[in-house]
């Protein structure tokens, strides 16, 4: 396998992270020939698939990790010959272009909404895996060759596999159907999401949402407000502990489930409340409901007689929370090291978006 994922010192050298992070890969992305298949698919179109490769994409699906594709083939030919191995369906927004590789990965990124850095590609091509972790230095390059021993390094193993995990790539691929209606829905995008039937629900998490809990403060980057992650032994202490409370929401439409897609952590006191993290799946940021569960808890803090104060660490890719925070009438008022305590004004509280219909369960 060549160069891992890598950060960039102020020099631009390539500086290997200390300790590899568990389930950091999201999503696989393949080259076709040579790879996922042996011989040049324009060359000889008797290509023959390799079991051992589809295997691993298989078992790796089953536990929540996502693949694509950036191969440069005719699409047309290539698609059709994923569809005649019956895998055409494993594959989000597959790249089959000539574009150099690493323009495809990026593209990749952006419609599934991830980091660079949850991303591998797999190549058989000295070449192209250079030009990727050139154009993407975020991204794990692997060689085809050294494939079964990279699936099982902790970056390509999520720590827990949830009910969620077996079905993720469905979830992508109806966040990608309603993504491509939004896309050419002719009128105002409130109208848009109306049309969706959106149900928000917030409760508070039980033993069985654990696993996803934890799982959600390890994926979820852009949406932590404070980039710390819980063990499934430390939220499972605070769920039971009288001073706190773990809530977990989720959200549906007319297309299906999203999943859990949300977590917040208070701590309870007589007087102030502490929001210790509030995170949002990213896979939700374009559908209006940052604020749903936030404006919640500022009405169970309002209710309770409690100020509520929330802490914000800026990670430098969670500035959606900072605007969120901000939006909901936030503003800081202390500061422990890097971290911001914000404070909220809950004299004016936002009733859920129309478009919303917002469920709590006890």
């Amino acid at each position: 396998m060549n160069a891992v994922s890598v950060d960039e010192g102020q020099s631009g050298a390539a500086v290997l992270p200390a300790k590899p992070k568990r389930g950091r890969v999201k999503c696989i992305v393949w080259d076709l020939d040579n790879t996922l298949w042996d011989g040049v698919l324009l060359e000889d179109s008797d290509v023959k698939v390799r079991d051992w490769v589809v295997r691993h994409i298989k078992e790796l699906d089953a536990k929540g990790v996502l693949h694509s594709i950036a191969s440069k083939n005719d699409h047309d030919t290539a698609m059709a010959k994923l569809e005649e191995f019956g895998l055409a369906e494993y594959f989000l927004c597959p790249q089959i272009n000539w574009n150099p590789k690493s323009t495809s990965v990026k593209i990749v990124a952006e419609v599934l909404n991830l980091g660079l850095d949850a991303f591998a590609f797999v190549d058989d091509q000295d070449f192209e895996r250079d030009e990727v972790g050139f154009g993407t230095p975020e991204v794990i390059c692997v060689d085809i060759l050294d494939l079964p021993e990279a699936v099982n390094r902790p970056e390509f193993q999520p720590r827990f596999v949830t009910d969620e995990s077996a079905r993720r790539r469905e979830m992508y691929q109806g966040q990608i159907l309603r993504d491509g209606l939004e896309k050419d829905f002719v009128g105002t995008n409130e109208e848009f999401l109306a049309g969706l039937e959106m149900a928000f629900t917030i409760e508070s998490a039980k033993e069985a949402d654990l696993q996803r809990a934890e799982e959600l403060t390890v994926r979820t980057n852009q949406l932590n407000s404070t980039g710390r992650t819980y063990s499934y032994e430390e939220l499972d202490a605070l769920r039971g502990s009288p001073d706190h409370l773990v809530l977990v929401a989720s959200l549906t439409d007319k297309y299906g489930s999203y999943g859990k897609i949300g977590l917040a952590l208070v701590e309870k006191g007589e007087t102030v409340w502490n929001l210790r993290m509030l995170l949002m799946s990213c896979r939700v940021m374009s559908r209006g409901v940052g604020m749903v569960l936030l404006n919640h808890i500022m009405r169970l803090a309002a209710q309770s007689g409690a100020n509520l104060r929330a802490d914000l660490v800026e990670t430098g890719r969670n500035r959606m929370m900072q605007i969120t925070y901000a939006f909901a009438g936030f503003r800081e008022v202390d500061r422990d090291g890097a971290t911001a305590i914000l404070e909220a004004d809950t004299g004016e509280l936002q009733p859920p978006p129309a478009y919303v219909r917002l469920e709590v369960l006890a």
